[in-house]
């Protein structure tokens, strides 16, 4: 007799297999390597999640993905092991009632932020989600010196603490975490997070130090208003390359 908790039920085919191609899209858009998870919340269930098995992004499958409660237990007894930090997913899905999907990454543009005193701030609007503030979690703080991993349920509670009710946040000498209401609005999240850094890094450049004439907050509200189309299109292309690419 399998002690594993309950699974929440069914999901549609068309859900798992758009997981699985969101880690495939993460990957195509460099916010991924080798390393790196995205997570999409049982639709009908709200204390049950799915993610793929430890492996790279680039290569799951819908074969990959496992179901998982909020406490980051496998619902399956005989799955696969999961990643190690698999605690950001379920306790922002403790925390965050709103958020159905969760990304964390190791994007290479956007980590120096997480080092420096210059705070990570929207450049144009496909980034305007970022006018609601991008706070850094230190993981020293509460825990000394560690292996920087998110990987029990104490760093996972500190680290949504951290996040709050923002749409991303990053973690010092680690990587970011970005979440959404839906797994398009995560994935976007996570790869306009990477375009944006990549944009603040040449500004500053051209700025020499200089002002910069940065989206103001009721400029980012309205813009980010706008962008739920521009999010479902980015989905539409990027989803659709996967399809081309693997049939599902």
């Amino acid at each position: 007799m399998s002690d594993a908790p309950p699974s929440g039920g069914p999901v549609s085919k068309e859900f798992i297999a758009d997981l699985a191609a969101a880690s495939r899209v993460l990957a195509d858009e460099g916010v991924v390597d080798a390393a790196g998870h995205v997570s999409q919340r049982h639709p009908d269930v709200p204390d049950r999640y799915f993610m793929s098995r430890a492996m790279a992004p680039a290569l799951v499958t819908p074969d990959d993905i496992i179901e998982f409660t909020l406490d980051s237990d496998p619902c399956d007894a005989s799955a696969p092991a999961g990643s190690l930090e698999r605690f950001i997913h379920g306790e922002i899905y403790k925390a965050r009632p709103d958020v159905n999907s969760v990304v964390h990454s190791h994007s290479p543009s956007v980590i120096p932020f997480g080092l420096v005193e210059t705070k990570m701030q929207a450049m144009f609007h496909m980034a305007a989600f970022l006018t609601r503030g991008v706070p850094v979690f230190d993981i020293r703080e509460k825990f000394g010196t560690t292996d920087i991993l998110v990987s029990d349920p104490s760093k996972g509670v500190a680290f949504a603490a951290c996040l709050g009710d923002k749409d991303v946040a990053l973690m010092r000498a680690h990587g970011s975490t970005a979440c959404g209401a839906t797994l398009q609005s995560a994935v976007f999240h996570a790869v306009y997070t990477e375009v944006n850094a990549r944009v603040q890094h040449w500004t500053q450049a051209l700025s020499g130090g200089g002002p910069m004439a940065l989206l103001d907050q009721e400029e980012g509200r309205l813009a980010d208003a706008l962008n739920q189309g521009a999010r479902l299109r980015a989905w539409e292309l990027w989803r659709q390359r996967v399809r081309e690419e693997t049939g599902w």
